[in-house]
Formats: C-alpha cells, structure tokens, sequence
C-alpha cells in the first residue's frame, strides 16, 4: 500500500448521496443488460421467420451468445482488476447498445452479407452487444464489492443479483409486449436505454479499491492507496484455492439448468396454441405466465439475509444455505411443468386486456394459482443461490482478485447455460415422436433440472472449505494493512 498525496488518483469524493447514485447506476445496469438476455426467447418464434430461419437458430444465436459473453468478462475482468473501472464499463455500455440496435437492423440490409443476409447479420450483431455485457457484470461486479462490508455482502449482493433477474423478467415481459406486434421495436427501445446508462456512467465517480475491508480502513483514512493488482503469476494461485474451484464449477451444472429455463416462456406459448390462441395472444400470454412465475426470485433478499445470519455463526454458513435452497427446490421445479393449466382470454384481444385476464386468473383459476404457488418456491430456494455465491467469491479472494474469479465462474456459468439453453432444444425436438407439444417441452424442462442435484454437493464441498480461505484473505489484508502502519 503507497501514501497518496493531494493529487492521488483515488477518488475521496461522494458524499452519502453521491455513493447511493453511483450504486444506482451500477445496480441499474446490471438490471438493464439482463434486459437484454431475456429478450429474445419470446420472440423466437417472429424473428425466425423474419430472418427466414426456424426457431432452434436462433436459439442457437442466444447460447453463442452466452459464451460469448462469459468469455469477454474474463479479458474485461482481469483488465478491470488491474487498471481503472469505470471506463471499461462505460465502453462496455456503449457496445451491447450497438450491438442491440444492430438486432434491430438485421434482415434490413441483406445485400451486405447476401440473399440471406438477414441471419448472418442478427448473429454477428447480437454478438458484438455479448462482448459489451461481458463488461458489464465482470467489472460491475469487482466495484460493488468494494461498497460492502463483509457482515452485509449477502443482503447487498442480493439486491445486486435481484436486479440482474428483475431484469431478465422486464426482458421477457417487454420482447413479448412490445414485441408482440413489432419484433424490432424491444430492440430499438432498449438500445436508447443502454446509450442513457452510458451518460449516467459519467457522473459516478471511482470507488476505492478495497474500501469495505474493515482490516484496511485505517491505512485508508490514513491517506494510503491499496495498491494491489493482480498478475499472470496470481492465477495459479486463484485456482488453488479449494472453495474457487467448487464455486466455479458449480456453475457448469447450475447454469445447465438454469439455461433451459430460458424457454419457459415457449413452454406456455405452446400451451395456448393447444388451447386453441392465435400466435400473437400466445406470445403474450406465455411471456406474463413466465415473468409471473418467476417472482419468486424477490425472495433471493431472504436468501442473502439468511446467509449473513448463519455466516456469523459458522464460516460455512452462505455455502450451506445455497446448497440448501439449491437441492430443496427441485421436487417444486418437477411439479411446475406438469401441472395442467386452464388459459381463459380473450383470443386477439389487445395486449392489456390478455395480461389483466392472465393476473386475474391467479384467482379465478385454481390450476394457475397452484402453479403460482409452486414457481414461487422453487425460484425463491435457488435464488438464494445468487447472493450467497458472489458474497463467498469476495469472502474468500482479496480485493485485486474478485472481478477475475468472477469472470471465470461466470465463463463456467456461461458455457453451462449455453450448452442448457441449446441443447434442451435439441432434447425438445427428440421427444416429440414420443411426447406430442407441448409435453415433449414439460418433459424436457423438468430433466433438465435434475443437473441442481450436482450443484447442491458442490456448494456443500465448499462450505468444508470455505472457513481455511476467509481465514487465509482477514490475515492476507491484515498483513498488508500493518506494513503500511507507520513504526515507532
């Protein structure tokens, strides 16, 4: 750790509402690109045949996208980690906004890549806004944890991930509304909002690295700069230690199933056209049945609380009550899929009328009240999978390390949820000799969620594990804090 003198880079600034704007804005983005994901699943089905493709392309489009994006967050993290953030979230921004408006474009212009230029260019666009959001929760990420303290990290970073899954809902609900009608306008829409969060970007200001480790505050009231940055030689390190290893890997299984629950919303799409609705009304009725069904993620708040609580008891608390939640939720997952539902709307009606009969069938129709039911508890189990994981990854890493072992859980996690986004379409298409629609879609869904079972020993493995590294990191930062005491 360096002295900085007045003209030290590290930002005193912000006051108490500067501090809550900068988070604002960081929370905010974190919803915004989330938007973005959730998206294109609702609109598989008219932007496939835009683009003159079937459905499992541009299924095919998302879960590259994924990768993608997994991929970029580690070169955005590891930069991020060695050098100033705030620009690198800002040039991230202003990618995945192109890229969006670029979406909007493709099958406009098919002369640039051919007669069927349409497909070539959604890809290649919806490719450029991935590496943009690959910034995004990377680099976000490493900030915001130097926000918290470490009693508090569990119910912060559920808000953190809360809005990230908030997000994803306002992806689905807008694709299907907006889209209903016009695949292209959620595009257009969300590109201007993406270009608004760039501008926001500029009135933040640089948070201090390492700035909630109560074992360096006094070094940086002091005037001290942690200094710290990681390296290639700390890499090795970074996967050495045993609890990085189970959190990065539970995300290969996790994201496996989570991914497939991208075409939730196809699931009660193809409910209604068995019932009878036309393609539009399906479309937004299979886009409000999955955002309602997916609220139980709010309660990812009981999750972290829950995790803070127990971790002042055990050092393998947060751990547990992931593997907890994680496992306990699948017999509910199991039931969701299979439990018939009664849809009464009125077919070709307007968009506001299909989603207040949807809400109001919560009461009126007792199938879709127990579905309710059952969706709130499996979504409320695992997501108390979200806080408690990146609460762990800051736990038991040193400020300088977070955002890259982020980045490389987050490539784990990409690469699973591309490979469940994808290859449950796959699965899809293989059961339907045997499961007509949508059945081969509930029985496709509900196998892939048998993948939280690994997840769940693999969260209990780190909570074994866990105690020696928070241990290793308090003596790590409180070494480094008394070197740059002043000595008698």
């Amino acid at each position: 750790m360096t002295k900085t003198g007045g003209g030290g880079r590290v930002a005193r600034g912000g006051g108490p509402g500067h501090r809550f704007y900068s988070v604002l804005v960081f929370v905010v983005l974190a919803s915004l690109d989330n938007v973005a994901i959730g998206l294109v699943p609702p609109l598989y089905a008219p932007i496939s045949s835009t683009l003159g493709v079937n459905t499992s392309a541009i299924g095919l489009v998302t879960a590259i996208s994924f990768l993608v994006s997994a991929i970029a967050a580690v070169g955005w993290a590891y930069f991020g980690d060695r050098t100033n953030r705030k620009p690198l979230l800002m040039i991230g921004t202003l990618l995945w906004a192109v890229g969006t408006a670029g979406s909007a474009a493709a099958g406009n212009y098919p002369d640039f890549f051919g007669a069927a230029g349409g497909y070539p260019a959604f890809f290649l666009a919806q490719a450029v806004a991935a590496i943009g959001l690959g910034a995004v929760g990377s680099v976000g990420f490493s900030v915001v944890t130097d926000l918290i303290s470490p009693r508090r990290r569990g119910l912060v970073m559920s808000f953190w991930g809360l809005s990230q899954g908030i997000g994803t809902l306002a992806g689905t609900l807008l694709g299907g509304i907006l889209g209903s009608t016009d695949w292209r306008l959620p595009f257009l829409v969300l590109s201007v909002a993406g270009l608004v969060a760039t501008v926001l970007y500029l009135f933040t200001y640089d948070i201090q690295r390492g700035q909630s480790e109560p074992e360096l505050a006094q070094a940086l009231a002091t005037g001290h700069e942690y200094d710290y940055r990681i390296s290639r030689a700390d890499l090795p390190r970074i996967l050495n230690r045993r609890t990085n290893r189970w959190l990065i890997l539970q995300g290969l299984t996790a994201q496996a199933a989570f991914g497939s629950l991208v075409w939730l919303p196809v699931l009660f799409q193809e409910r209604a056209q068995d019932q009878g609705f036309s393609s539009s009304t399906a479309i937004i009725i299979g886009s409000v049945f999955a955002t309602l069904f997916q609220l139980g993620g709010v309660l990812s708040i009981v999750g972290g609380l829950v995790g803070d609580a127990l971790q002042r008891r055990t050092p393998r608390g947060r751990a547990l009550v992931a593997a907890v939640g994680i496992l306990a939720a699948v017999p509910f997952y199991l039931v969701l899929f299979f439990v018939p539902i009664r849809i009464d709307v009125p077919d070709g009606a307007g968009a506001g009328t299909v989603i207040s009969s949807v809400v109001g069938s919560v009461f009126t129709e007792p199938t879709v009240g127990f579905s309710l039911l059952t969706a709130l508890l499996a979504l409320a189990l695992t997501s108390a999978n979200s806080p408690n994981w990146f609460a762990l990854i800051a736990d038991v890493n040193p400020p300088e390390h977070r955002g890259t072992v982020y980045s490389l859980g987050n490539l784990v996690n990409g690469v699973g949820r591309a490979a469940g986004n994808g290859l449950v379409g796959i699965a899809f298409q293989g059961l339907r000799a045997a499961f007509p629609p949508p059945l081969n879609f509930a029985v496709g869904l509900a196998a892939f969620q048998l993948f939280f079972i690994p997840t769940g020993i693999m969260y209990w493995l780190a909570s074994r594990t866990s105690p020696k590294d928070i241990k290793n990191v308090h003596t790590l930062l409180q070494s480094r804090a008394d070197d740059a005491a002043p000595h008698p």
